[in-house]
């Protein structure tokens, strides 16, 4: 694959939709075939299962497994659909989330264990990661108070649920620093941009098989 592929992490309410939005936009303004893509729902199925796994389906609450193996069905799709074909003719994917949000959320805040989590995010995604995963950082109580609109049901979880999830995002982390740039969220807008920014160009200027 030529292209380049970069994800967004964070716990709910860390602005990484934001950031995201706004990295692609400025690599578009510097010529590069930019696709914007999230998860869940980066696909006709993924939006789907997004409406299932945001909201419920009935009165019955979705079990741990069963969570997990929708984002897994969820990210197969959308790497076979949306993101290989895009790195395939070179360009640059910037992605809302992707296999470590399985790993912060289903692993540690639902506390499944995390070898399983991972082993079915890989076999669903084909062991494609991205280059750089910008991990934004920031309080997950603080973050919840960020949200314009009523929690969903990954965002009704809880406080121990959201510190676990945070918590398991800075151990990903430490597990892998050539992939993570883990950033302080809480700063202005513009200066995590701008960060964001001269990473992402300097990745790109580099040779890429």
């Amino acid at each position: 694959m030529r292209g380049l592929f970069l994800s967004f992490e964070g716990v709910d309410g860390s602005g990484k939709t934001t950031q995201a939005a706004l990295l692609a936009e400025h690599l578009r303004g510097l010529g590069h075939d930019v696709v914007v893509t999230r998860e869940p729902g980066g696909t006709a199925l993924g939006a789907a299962l997004r409406g299932m796994l945001l909201h419920g389906v009935g009165d019955a609450p979705i079990q741990a497994r069963a969570e997990a193996l929708l984002f897994a069905a969820d990210r197969a799709q959308h790497v076979g659909e949306v993101i290989a074909p895009a790195l395939d003719r070179g360009g640059v994917v910037v992605c809302d989330r992707y296999i470590d949000s399985s790993l912060a959320y289903q692993a540690g805040g639902r506390e499944l264990a995390a070898d399983e989590v991972r082993r079915i995010s890989m076999w669903a995604c084909g062991g494609l990661l991205p280059g750089r995963t910008y991990l934004l950082d920031i309080d997950p109580e603080g973050a919840m108070g960020r949200l314009d609109r009523g929690p969903d049901r990954m965002e009704s979880a809880g406080g121990d649920f959201r510190s676990r999830t945070r918590a398991a995002f800075l151990g990903l982390a430490r597990e892998d620093p050539d992939r993570f740039l883990v950033l302080d969220a809480s700063q202005p807008r513009e200066r995590l941009a701008a960060l964001i920014r001269a990473d992402a160009e300097a990745l790109l200027s580099q040779e890429r098989p």
